[in-house]
């Protein structure tokens, strides 16, 4: 788990963290607790490192034979 939270980090990884945090902080600040479940879709993408940023979400061209 050490691994997954500390390796890895690429843009995308910083522009969801960033975006969180700013959810987060929307929420508070305006009392639409909403935001928080957006805010939360967000950072658990970046705890675990899902998403389709930096070819995450494409196709293997090979074919096994």
């Amino acid at each position: 788990m050490k691994a997954l939270l500390f390796t890895n980090w690429h843009i995308m990884r910083w522009v969801r963290l960033v975006f969180a945090l700013f959810l987060f902080a929307q929420a508070y600040i305006l009392k639409e607790w909403m935001f928080i479940g957006f805010g939360l879709f967000f950072f658990v993408q970046v705890i675990f490192n899902f998403g389709c940023g930096a070819n995450g979400c494409s196709i293997p061209n090979t074919k096994k034979q």
